[in-house]
């Protein structure tokens, strides 16, 4: 039996075909950081969503990583009212065949 291992892009999205990678790792990388938010903080899913502005089932789709529906700035949004300051710095990536850049989510 000859299996084939395929080393990874770094972003499991773009290896598993999904469309727009980079939008859907980024958005996992904030629901990521909310769930922690939420957990750090010992709320509720329902006092979350209270604090949120939606209703439970919506924190229960956003922390298990359904994320259809939420938009990067809405996912923005709810960091901000958790209390989480977003910093968004943009540089060059000294590719000078000016192919495409990278969107990166550092949580500090």
């Amino acid at each position: 039996m000859s299996e084939r291992i395929k080393k990874s892009s770094g972003n499991v999205f773009a290896d598993l075909g999904v469309r727009n990678p980079e939008e859907a790792l980024v958005k996992a990388q904030l629901a990521q950081a909310i769930s922690l938010t939420i957990d750090a903080r010992g709320l509720t899913q329902t006092q979350a969503a209270e604090l949120l502005g939606v209703d439970q089932p919506n924190v229960s789709r956003l922390v298990r990583g359904q994320l259809a529906g939420f938009s990067i700035d809405r996912l923005f949004r709810f960091l901000n009212l958790l209390g989480s300051d977003i910093e968004i710095v943009v540089k060059g990536n000294g590719d000078e065949d000016h192919h495409a850049g990278h969107i990166k989510v550092a949580l500090a």
